[in-house]
Parts: structure tokens; C-alpha cells; sequence
């Protein structure tokens, strides 16, 4: 529930402070005083219409899943907006987004203006029916369809992305080819433009080293001398002798090496480093080319066998939209057979409310998330878009009343406007009723729903400012008078004020 407003400077409020009951709140006074201007910047502080305050802030208490959205849990939650050169809101003193208000308490607060067209699709009533259907089975049968729903809109866009395939086949084909030939003439092996850098090199400096092993082999030259020297100095030879084996076996085996280079010509070498090159400067290595060659093989494959993989998704296409049809015949059966029930309770709620009787239709319409069912409804068969504002409101009420469905905040704007003394009573009750799952904010210009308010506020103004009172004992009694006899207050008008309220103590 709510539990607090705060605003400063809103429009023509200096600054206001109001603490709410969990029940039904009516907010009373003149046109003009500023009572939709104060709901207003209550709606604002869920980011259901724009900020108008310097400061505003509401306190709520509830259950709210704030960490799954990644703020702070608190017992109290408190959602501030401070207006300057911009908009910046906060939920519990963290910095929160318009948008992220609005889908965190978007089933928690519910905005009932006087003429909102959107209640009554079909969209909107099929879930108000749904949520009262009390019936484990329907909600099994409900998520098996969800989930073989949304299999079927899958195959379904697979089925669209094959025949996309299929007409571009022969353009796709042949760029697919074209780059896997691309690739294959060239033919390049893994690690083979490293091993070919590496030839380069040794290439380049193979007369340098051959060279080198020339001079370096004069030391032979002077073995016996070597020797000699050594034998006089009584030094063991061996070690020398040894060595200039080991460094003769080195020289040979280099020269077998660079005869070995030999073999590759450097045009050839130069000329395999370009095209490997080629292939690197394209996809940026030689083993991401071989990964992409290999890909497009894939994908090759996959276009000629496309015919036999868009059959196997259409058979199962059917297979699953049979399925589908089974299980949304089924929940349309169970929803007729609850809006049997629930039109009895509307059209009890609507005998009440001066309202003719109203009836539901389902009509069958191509499956779509919530099944084969739209609804609609008519007033004594007046289609809801036809009928008048008061009606319309009325009729919404005695929905809402009847659905069991839903829970939280509702704000109504004017709610009972165009509307009978009796007709205004009616509703006072209905909306009674409601405060059993909503805590009711309502501004209203009839006595009849003003006597009924478990909390009276009224909204006046006092040499141009708004000011903002709850009302009590003999003040309420006034205000319910004014609101019947207008600014001139009768007795009579205070005797059927006072008799409104005993009524309904």
C-alpha cells in the first residue's frame, strides 16, 4: 500500500504531506483546486505520467522483488523524483530510470482514467479471465501451450529463413563456392607460411655461411703442425683430435643442408609466402582461412540438402500445430465455461449499477500466444467502443469486481463523472468492494462515493494556492453538503450528508 505523498512546489502546491489508509482514499473540492494535478504527481512518482514537482515522494509498503531488479530490499520502499533542469528519479536512494519504474510496478499500481480504451481488448480480457479461473488443470495446460508455442514460432522462423535460402540457392551457391576454390587453389597447410619465412631466410644467407665453412676449414690445414706442437708440449692429443672430428661433421652436414635448399627456388618461395600472405591479409591467419574453408563446406552442404530439411520442419510444423489446436480447444472450453459463470456475476454487478445486461463472446482466431480465443463484449449488444463514458466506466468497474483478478493500487480519475445520484452509489459499492484486493485512490464530485471514503481529503485553494486536508467529523459533513447543494450549503444539504454518513459508518 501506499503510505505516504510528499510535494513541493507542484504546480500551484507550495508544499504537501498526506499519510493514506490501505482502503479507499477520495480526494473532494472545486474545479480547479488541483485534485488531478496532486493524483497526478502520485501517478509521476511510478513513471506513469511526467514530473511536474521540484521534489515528490512516496513512500509504499509491500512486497516487491527489488534485488531481482537490483536494488535494495527494504521494509519501506521510497521513490523520490527531483525535478530541475532534468528528471532524476531514485528508488531507495538508489538512481533509478523512468522506464525501469514503470516495468518494476507495472502490475502493482493500475491508472483507471475516465475513458481507457485499452481494457476492454481482447488481450486485456482474456487475462483478467485467466487469472480468476481457479483450476490447477488450466494453468498445466496453459504453460504446455506457452512452451509449444514458442517451439512452434521457432520452427516456423527456421521454416522462413529455408525458403529465404532456397530463393537466393543459386547466387549463395555459387559465392560459396567461389570462396572455398578461392581457398583451395592456394591449398594451404597449417604452420607452412612460417616454415617457408624460415627458407627464406636461410636462403638469403646461404653464401655467407658457405662462405664462413671455407675459410673456417683452413684450420685442417694446420692439423699435423697442431699436433706436433701438442706431442712436444707432452699434451694428450686426443681431445684435439676429437674436436676437429666433431667440427668436420658439422661442416658436412651444413653443406648437405644448404644443397638440400637448393631445391627450392627462390621465385617459388617468394611467390608461396604472397599467396599465403594473400590468404592472411583476408582472414587474418592461414588456420582461420582453413576454419572458414571449412565452414563454408558446411554450409554448402546444408544448401544441397535444404528441400529435405525444410520437409522435416514443416512435417514437424504440423505435427506441433496440432497439438497446439488440441490444447487451445481445451483451455477456450474451460474459458467459456468460467465466463458463463463470471457474466452472471457482472450482469448481477451491472443490475446494480443501473446497466443492461452485458454479454462475452469468444470468437476463434488464428493461435497466437494466448491461444485460439478473442473476446468481446457487448452492453445489451451495444459493442464497448459505442457506449458512453459513464457507462463504459461502469462497466469496467463491474468487470473488475467479478474477475477476482488482480491486487495493488488503482487511481481513478473522476470515476463516477456524467453519472446519477443512485448510479454514483452503485459504484461507491463496487469500488467498497474492490478495497478487498486494492488500496483506491479516487477524485469524485458525487456525495454518494465521498460518504462511503474510509479517508476524505479535500483539495481547495486559498488566494491562489493549492492546499490539501484530510476531513473529519463536522468538516466532512460540509464538504459532502457542498458537493450536493454546491457553494450555497442548505440543510438539507447537511441533514442528506449526515445521513450518508450514518448510513455507511
Amino acid at each position: 500500500m501506499i503510505e505516504r505523498l510528499y510535494v513541493k512546489d507542484l504546480v500551484t502546491f507550495k508544499e504537501a504531506e498526506l499519510f493514506f489508509k490501505p482502503s479507499l482514499v477520495v480526494f473532494t473540492g472545486p474545479s480547479g483546486a488541483g485534485k488531478s494535478v496532486l493524483l497526478g504527481a502520485l501517478l509521476a512518482l511510478f513513471g506513469l505520467k511526467g514530473v511536474e514537482a521540484k521534489v515528490s515522494e512516496v513512500d509504499l509498503q509491500g512486497s516487491f522483488d527489488l534485488e531481482e531488479w537490483g536494488y535494495d530490499q527494504e521494509d519501506i520502499v521510497t521513490i523520490k523524483a527531483l525535478k530541475k533542469e532534468k528528471v532524476r528519479y531514485f528508488l531507495n536512494a538508489q538512481s533509478i530510470s523512468k522506464k525501469s519504474l514503470q516495468k518494476i510496478f507495472s502490475s502493482y499500481v493500475s491508472y483507471l482514467h475516465q475513458r481507457d480504451n485499452d481494457f476492454f481488448k481482447s488481450a486485456n480480457l482474456l487475462t483478467l479471465i485467466d487469472q480468476s479461473i481457479e483450476d490447477e488443470e488450466f494453468y498445466g495446460l496453459k504453460e504446455e501451450y506457452r512452451k509449444l508455442y514458442e517451439r512452434f514460432v521457432k520452427l516456423q522462423k527456421q521454416i522462413d529463413e529455408l525458403v529465404q535460402m532456397e530463393r537466393r540457392n543459386e547466387e549463395l551457391k555459387e559465392f560459396l563456392e567461389f570462396e572455398i576454390a578461392k581457398i583451395e587453389k592456394i591449398n594451404p597447410k597449417e604452420g607452412e607460411y612460417e616454415e617457408l619465412l624460415k627458407v627464406k631466410k636461410e636462403l638469403s644467407q646461404k653464401e655467407k655461411i658457405l662462405q664462413a665453412i671455407k675459410r673456417a676449414e683452413g684450420v685442417v690445414e694446420y692439423e699435423g703442425a697442431v699436433l706436433e706442437a701438442l706431442e712436444a708440449m707432452g699434451v694428450d692429443s686426443s681431445f684435439f683430435q676429437e674436436a676437429l672430428i666433431q667440427l668436420q661433421d658439422h661442416f658436412l652436414h651444413e653443406r648437405s643442408r644448404l644443397e638440400e635448399l637448393d631445391e627450392n627456388s627462390i621465385e617459388e618461395v617468394l611467390e608461396r609466402i604472397e599467396e599465403l600472405s594473400s590468404l592472411k591479409r583476408r582472414y587474418g591467419s592461414i588456420e582461420e582461412a582453413l576454419k572458414v574453408k571449412e565452414e563454408k563446406k558446411r554450409e554448402l552442404d546444408r544448401l544441397m540438402n535444404l528441400e529435405f530439411e525444410k520437409e522435416h520442419l514443416l512435417k514437424e510444423l504440423k505435427n506441433v500445430e496440432v497439438k497446439l489446436y488440441d490444447i487451445a480447444k481445451r483451455l477456450s472450453q474451460k474459458r467459456k465455461a468460467f465466463s458463463s459463470d463470471l457474466q452472471d456475476r457482472i450482469n448481477k454487478n451491472l443490475h446494480l449499477l443501473k446497466l443492461p445486461t452485458m454479454h462475452i463472446d469468444f470468437v476463434q482466431k488464428e493461435l497466437d500466444t494466448t491461444g485460439m480465443d478473442e473476446v468481446r463484449v457487448d452492453l445489451d449488444g451495444v459493442p464497448f467502443d459505442k457506449i458512453s463514458s459513464g457507462e463504459y466506466n461502469r462497466l469496467r468497474l463491474a468487470f473488475m469486481a467479478a474477475t477476482r483478478a488482480g491486487e495493488g493500487v488503482l487511481i481513478l480519475d473522476e470515476i463516477d463523472a456524467n453519472i446519477s445520484g443512485e448510479e454514483s452509489m452503485a459504484v461507491a459499492k463496487i469500488l467498497k468492494e474492490l478495497t478487498k484486493r486494492y488500496q483506491i485512490f479516487a477524485i469524485s464530485h458525487q456525495a454518494q462515493l465521498a460518504s462511503l471514503a474510509d479517508q476524505h481529503f479535500l483539495v481547495e485553494k486559498v488566494d491562489g494556492v493549492s492546499i490539501v486536508n484530510e476531513l473529519e467529523g463536522k468538516r466532512r459533513i460540509q464538504e459532502i453538503a457542498r458537493i450536493i447543494s454546491g457553494e450555497k450549503i442548505t440543510q438539507e444539504a447537511i441533514a442528506f450528508a449526515n445521513k450518508l454518513l450514518k448510513e455507511h459508518a
